[in-house]
């Protein structure tokens, strides 16, 4: 099941769900808004390769905004900081992005029980668009569990992505053993 508003307002108070900064204008019925953070960034090479470490350049989105171009990917990040500790966090585009042709995530749009962070966008558009810092980019939907849970995300020694941050983080597909 689907929290509804007074749900995660509870879960908050009870210190199951964090959201840093937080705003009521952004809780929605069943969602909470999250906003494009200050940074975006691009791989360094052409070719990315699944076996080693892809490095990233990162940059900050410029006052008057950044033009994204279709074909390219990029990293971006959210603006708020946030934490799950018994609920299953759903990141989604908002509408308003996706009319603009905006696609906020390739597949990770599910976190773990226990992720504590910035969330990293995959970001690609069917044209061109201009972003800014700060602009509503998707909203979190928080779903019940059922059962007990052994590994928590942010327990979990193997957890690739526990550093707190505030830039996009690049892919760590390398660290898998395969």
């Amino acid at each position: 099941m689907i929290l509804t508003d007074k749900q995660i307002l509870e879960e908050m108070n009870k210190g199951t769900i964090l959201v840093e900064p937080f705003s009521r204008d952004c809780l929605g019925t069943n969602s909470y808004d999250v906003h494009l953070g200050r940074y975006l960034a691009n791989y360094k090479d052409e070719v990315l390769d699944a076996r080693k470490h892809n490095e990233i350049d990162v940059f900050e989105i410029p006052e008057e905004g950044f033009v994204l171009e279709p074909g390219k990917l990029y990293l971006g990040v959210t603006l708020e900081y946030t934490e799950t500790h018994a609920h299953v966090p759903f990141l989604e585009g908002k509408s308003s992005v996706g009319r603009l042709g905006i696609d906020i995530h390739a597949t990770a749009g599910k976190g773990d029980v226990g992720f504590c962070n910035t969330w990293t966008l995959e970001i690609s558009v069917s044209q061109k668009v201009r972003v800014y810092y700060g602009m509503p980019i998707g909203q979190l939907i928080y779903f019940e569990v059922s059962g007990g849970i052994e590994n928590y995300y942010n327990t979990k020694k193997n957890a690739k992505y526990n550093r707190r941050t505030i830039t996009p983080v690049e892919s760590m597909m390398w660290m898998n053993e395969w």
